[in-house]
């Protein structure tokens, strides 16, 4: 469970106020799969990394039960210098997670040949971004906070990254931000809508697909 109190961010730039969220109280129940849908500039990349802690609000708090994933697929915290098989490594031992395992996976699943023993600094946007999904499904967390990430690769490729990710659901939660309503369709069963800074929870997928699409036929509000 994640639970959103009286949340509230707000970002000041070249001397404009941009409201994110706004005294924002919801609850992401535990074990469910949300999209989290709004237009583009809504917030929605930056409520995903409050909840996952990599941005502070400026009001409020992120309440929840269980262990919450980083925002999948994100590889800013890679070492540079270090091959894809030496990041993985270092991230299973933080996680206490047999690094044996974790190797096998991530090899497996992102498909980066002999590039998973080269530095990342050599990799592409794509390849890094394979192998920070493969990470991310290789460490079992509660809840996976998922950014556009099975966008990523061939359709081969995207099959296998929604097959994993559906195992993962069988025993986990999800926010979920994709632009796509067919990604959407297939990996969540519920919504939420972020608008104006207020956010809006749908028991019911459809619904919520249904008052984002509304949305979009009005002008960005404020």
């Amino acid at each position: 469970m994640i639970r959103l109190e009286n949340l509230t961010k707000i970002f000041h730039m070249g001397g404009k106020r941009k409201l994110v969220a706004k005294n924002i109280n919801m609850i992401f129940p535990t074990g469910v799969s949300v999209a989290l849908l709004g237009r583009n500039g809504a917030g929605k990349s930056t409520l995903l990394n409050m909840i996952a802690g990599s941005v502070d609000p400026s009001a409020g708090r992120i309440v929840s039960t269980g262990t919450i994933s980083w925002v999948v697929g994100f590889s800013g915290s890679f070492h540079p210098d270090m091959t894809g098989a030496q990041n993985a490594r270092f991230v299973a031992r933080i996680y206490g997670v047999d690094t044996d395992e974790m190797l096998d996976f991530v090899a497996d699943f992102a498909e980066l040949g002999a590039h998973f023993h080269q530095p990342l600094r050599s990799y592409s946007s794509g390849m890094r971004s394979r192998l920070a999904f493969g990470v991310s499904m290789a460490v079992p967390f509660d809840t996976y906070l998922v950014d556009e990430v099975t966008s990523v690769g061939d359709a081969a490729f995207r099959a296998k990254s929604n097959q994993v990710f559906q195992a993962r659901m069988d025993k986990a939660g999800a926010v979920v931000v994709s632009h796509s309503m067919e990604q959407v369709r297939k990996m969540c069963t519920a919504g939420a809508v972020l608008e104006g800074g207020k956010l809006t929870y749908y028991e019911d997928l459809e619904e919520s697909i249904a008052q984002h699409n509304r949305n979009m036929q009005l002008p960005p509000p404020g």
